[in-house]
């Protein structure tokens, strides 16, 4: 398919979108219909395009625009809809609360979204400023305050002469996941029982079912210590015909049956997950991609043609003739959309004016992807702790590894930088505990799985491990003694029970200090720098036997 890669026409777009939705009699026996899902998930704030030129909302609009134009004059019809996870990931957006997110994605034409676990990341009176703003509906089945549900279930469109019924599931994990003031009354239930609940109620208003969830797609519904996700769904629920997930942020292409294609190349083919009749599709992060899944419903089945994930200007490193290497996009190279551009533009100018301010500088690259902060120990992990206990007197700190989003580079670091490794706005707690109580405390954190968000990492303290437990634990390089009193350093969130930490904000001793993370590792970068990484080096924190 060749992108359209200029503005189209506020005409054409007015026609494209009076036809996709137009309330018609109902569907004939003998007629074909062709519908296209257009799809994204997990955005976390990436409005704008990276330092590389790779994704970014005006070069998403182009692709969308495109496919919408190439549909609409074959005489199809086309649904775009995200999988949630809008908030969280950018400072530029963070600081402005996913305005210009939400904005985007209003002349984005998006029809339906799901709730995903970051739209609570901010306080409650944020989520209902966003609500308001989008002019789509913010879809979860699963969510419920007082016995009633806190957004609307599903949504059913027309499609042409086609009834199309989106339902939105949130992942029950979220309770543990977002800050326990932001979720107060919530309840996260079972997604699995309100989709059986719901599914035969939306067979007899629909012609197709698709559920747009952010629950995640675990190989072989391999789910571990998470909350159940898409496939272990789509096995109990049969009825639904397409899932567009999100969550666990990977394009969910397969090798084989129940086997994932781990080593996806952007631009090659890409089957989709099929699970009990239901196929599953997940468009990485980011905005990286743009699926496209092409559907015929004929009557009463609705078959898969062809199905894409379109890279948004990614780019692979290619070594060079003379020794050195140069960014090349994997394939052809998408215009940004000007509209776009001038809709969020000013909401990027703001964001760098505050955020490009230089607070010190680092020795070498302190690595915080979560492939590597939520599997090892890790020297940002040991720096974050230090600024930790340096800012409230602790002996000790404990880091949950999904407070720590984003590496810190070699060089200069900037404000921005900091907030890309603290975009929660958190705060740092302390709590006095006899040695006997940090021992069983820390024996609760070696609990937390590797891989996930509540992996700890810890300042301050080595710990030798003999079957999981704490054999023996040193603070500030002196054996732990089970009467003398530690104080602890702990984030807000993790305190409060968040990640399935033990609860600390009951303990008499509980002390919120209002720090907040980022500005706290501001000051000790500045008091510090240059920052020598090789100071904060984990060898020795953890030592199993």
């Amino acid at each position: 398919m060749k992108l359209i890669q200029t503005t189209l026409s506020a005409l054409l777009l007015a026609l494209l979108g009076a036809c996709a939705f137009q309330s018609v009699a109902p569907l004939p026996p003998d007629q074909t219909v062709r519908l296209t899902v257009m799809h994204t998930n997990d955005h976390h704030g990436r409005f704008w395009k990276n330092g590389d030129g790779e994704y970014g909302m005006a070069a998403r609009k182009t692709v969308i625009d495109g496919i919408r134009a190439e549909v609409a004059l074959s005489g199809g019809y086309s649904l775009l809809l995200d999988g949630g996870d809008v908030n969280t990931g950018v400072p530029e957006s963070d600081l402005q609360d996913a305005v210009p997110d939400f904005k985007g994605m209003n002349l984005l034409g998006y029809d339906a979204m799901a709730v995903g676990n970051h739209e609570f990341d901010k306080p409650p009176a944020v989520l209902k400023a966003q609500r308001e703003l989008a002019r789509f509906p913010m879809l979860s089945a699963n969510i419920y305050r007082d016995g009633q549900r806190l957004f609307e279930p599903y949504k059913v469109m027309r499609a042409g002469p086609l009834r199309v019924a989106v339902m939105g599931l949130t992942t029950e994990d979220t309770y543990k996941m977002a800050h326990p003031d932001n979720i107060r009354g919530i309840e996260f239930r079972s997604v699995i029982a309100e989709a059986a609940k719901l599914v035969p109620e939306l067979r007899a208003k629909a012609d197709v079912v698709i559920a747009a969830t952010h629950m995640g797609h675990y190989e072989d519904g391999r789910h571990g210590t998470q909350a159940v996700g898409d496939v272990e769904m789509a096995r109990a629920v049969r009825g639904i015909d397409l899932i567009v997930g999100g969550h666990t942020q990977n394009p969910a292409c397969m090798k084989a049956e129940n086997v994932l294609e781990r080593a996806y190349v952007p631009g090659a083919a890409c089957q989709p997950e099929r699970q009990n009749g239901t196929w599953i599709v997940q468009a990485h992060e980011w905005g990286k991609y743009v699926g496209r899944a092409d559907f015929e419903y004929r009557q009463g089945e609705f078959k898969l043609v062809h199905y894409a994930l379109i890279p948004v200007n990614l780019k692979k490193r290619v070594k060079q003739a003379d020794g050195g290497s140069a960014l090349l996009p994997y394939t052809q190279e998408i215009a940004e959309n000007r509209e776009m551009l001038d809709l969020l533009r000013p909401y990027q100018d703001f964001g760098q004016q505050k955020l490009l301010v230089e607070v010190g500088r680092s020795d070498a690259v302190l690595p915080g992807d979560r492939d590597t902060v939520r599997t090892r120990q890790t020297a940002l992990g040991g720096l974050v702790g230090q600024a930790m206990m340096a800012r409230t007197r602790a002996d000790l700190a404990v880091i949950n590894s999904g407070g720590i989003r984003d590496s810190l580079p070699f060089g200069t670091l900037t404000y921005k930088d900091l907030l890309k490794v603290h975009p929660f706005g958190n705060t740092i707690t302390t709590v006095e505990l006899s040695g006997a109580e940090l021992m069983a405390y820390l024996n609760a954190v070696l609990k937390m799985s590797p891989g996930s968000g509540a992996f700890a990492q810890f300042a301050g303290v080595v710990l030798e491990i003999e079957r999981n437990s704490v054999l023996r634990a040193h603070i500030q390089g002196a054996p732990l003694d089970p009467a003398r009193t530690y104080r602890l350093a702990v984030n807000n969130f993790v305190a409060a029970g968040g990640d399935g930490y033990p609860l600390l904000t009951q303990h008499k001793s509980f002390v919120d200090s209002g720090f907040v993370d980022a500005d706290v590792l501001r000051a000790y970068v500045s008091a510090n720098s240059p920052i020598k990484v090789a100071d904060h080096a984990p060898e020795r924190q953890v030592q199993r036997r």
